[in-house]
């Protein structure tokens, strides 16, 4: 197993996407990147713990690629924003890529090269590639959120701006 550690805004958008995904194992809510150890919703929201809203995917490389993993992920948030994403702003919605190796920090380079040619977007993407540095999981509440609360989440996607974005530059999505 292999392991993917990608922000994009609020965590609970980042984990339906992958949850049918072939070859993914799970897909776990957390904050990534700070400098505080076990950090809570809470105190990750105050912007002081320098962790972000993250996921961590477990996947099977004999099955998916991690360039599989980030083509799934740039069609879930906005990667030419990072001063959070949609109506979350803050330091703790910015988006990045912790990469666990440098096959993973190579293949997020090309990919963000590849995005910016295409011409995708209005703006280059800009969504950071750091190293990988801790992941902590976030309370069980917010675990498999569109599962739990489906009509939240559905507002949710739709309030923010995050389900037009996405459909304007990809299309319909199951999201």
């Amino acid at each position: 197993m292999a392991y993917a550690t990608l922000a994009g805004g609020c965590f609970w958008c980042l984990v339906k996407p992958f949850t049918s995904y072939p070859g993914i194992e799970n897909v776990v809510s957390g904050y990534s990147g700070g400098h505080v150890e076990n950090p809570t919703y809470e105190s990750v929201s105050t912007g002081q713990t320098g962790h972000v809203e993250a996921v961590q995917i477990t996947y099977n490389p004999e099955i998916t690629s991690f360039e599989n993993i980030l083509d799934v992920y740039f069609k879930t948030f906005d990667p030419t924003d990072n001063g959070g994403q949609f109506f979350d702003r803050g330091e703790h919605y910015q988006p990045a890529i912790f990469y666990h190796n440098e096959d993973q920090k190579k293949a997020a380079e090309a990919k963000i090269q590849d995005l910016n040619e295409q011409a995708i977007f209005n703006n280059p993407v800009i969504t950071p590639v750091k190293p990988y540095k801790n992941f902590y999981p976030a309370e069980s509440y917010h675990q498999d959120y569109y599962k739990k609360n489906p009509l939240h989440y559905e507002q949710y996607q739709r309030g923010s701006g995050r389900k037009g974005f996405i459909e304007k530059h990809w299309g319909k999505q199951n999201d």
